[in-house]
């Protein structure tokens, strides 16, 4: 944390936070090399038993290991030192990542719904039992796999994405194995394809909740976890401030944010004040990079009247 005495005080608080993406190395190593090999065996089994559910399955996992390969790159790229070039470091990879994950599934959902509809058309004999196998070996390297990225999908969006799909991929494989036996029991050749709908859907439905997502952050967009009201009236409440304005709070990767602020406080500020703003901010509402302008008076600061929010 710094101070620098100009016109105005400054305060930048810092907290490496891009360590915690590196720590799920081993989860993504070993997620990639499990779905990979499980897509091998989904694509070969799938087109001996002709069943067009397990190869869309199939391609919907190796989107995912595009998607951990992906993610794993970004949380590598978010940890290494800034540049003279790029002040922030790689942070912004992680979004990145999000933003090319979320386009590979979206455009994997429209070669799975081609692919039904004419399966619907020409349907074809599926080898039931040979399905049922495969899919629910899925169902275990799919569910082992999620349990790796459980511990934290709720602080950052690549580790969140990852558990999503992996998560997503274990429930389609469980609907995979449920349209096999209906096909084997009753012979309706057009479950294959509806279960490759359903397929879709999820795909979709993971798809764009990440687009979102990862849109909105590359948009600058305040993250879904921070309420921006929230925010102005805790540093509204401040002790000796009297007004917040050019309040800003922007992700700089898929997790870590950051926030820039003027506080007008006529009494001045202190080294003291600076370091419980930034604390504060930091526990209250997982900020850690905050750079704080104090002014003695509104009418000092020509941004004042032009902030729109």
């Amino acid at each position: 944390m710094h101070v620098h005495d100009h016109v105005h005080d400054h305060s930048h608080g810092h907290v490496r936070h891009s360590d915690a993406p590196r720590s799920f190395g081993f989860a993504f190593a070993v997620g990639v090399t499990l779905n990979s090999a499980f897509v091998i065996a989904e694509l070969v089994f799938g087109y001996l038993a002709n069943s067009l559910a397990l190869i869309s399955d199939a391609l919907h996992n190796l989107s995912d290991v595009v998607a951990l390969l992906l993610a794993w790159g970004a949380a590598w790229l978010s940890s290494q030192r800034p540049t003279e070039l790029h002040t922030y470091g790689y942070r912004r990879a992680s979004i990145l990542a999000a933003l090319v994950n979320a386009a590979l599934l979206l455009f994997a959902v429209g070669g799975i719904v081609v692919e039904a509809i004419d399966r619907f058309r020409f349907p074809a004999a599926v080898a039931g039992p040979t399905v049922i196998w495969v899919a629910a070996l899925g169902i275990l390297v799919n569910g082992a796999t999620a349990l790796l990225f459980v511990r934290g999908r709720a602080s950052d969006l690549n580790i969140r994405g990852a558990f999503l799909h992996m998560a997503a991929d274990a429930l389609v494989s469980f609907g995979v194995v449920v349209a096999a036996l209906v096909i084997t029991l009753t012979g309706w050749l057009w479950v294959d394809p509806a279960t490759s709908l359903i397929v879709a859907a999820v795909v979709l439905a993971t798809g764009w909740g990440l687009a979102r997502d990862s849109v909105n952050l590359a948009l600058d967009a305040v993250p879904r976890s921070i309420e921006y009201a929230d925010v102005r009236d805790y540093l509204a409440g401040l002790d000796g401030v009297a007004d917040v304005h050019d309040l800003h709070i922007w992700a700089m990767s898929t997790n870590e944010t950051a926030l820039t602020a003027h506080l007008v406080r006529p009494c001045g500020s202190d080294d003291t004040f600076l370091h419980k703003v930034c604390d504060g901010l930091s526990r209250r509402f997982n900020i850690h990079h905050a750079t704080l302008q104090v002014e003695t008076s509104r009418e000092a600061c020509r941004l004042a009247s032009a902030d729109a929010v």
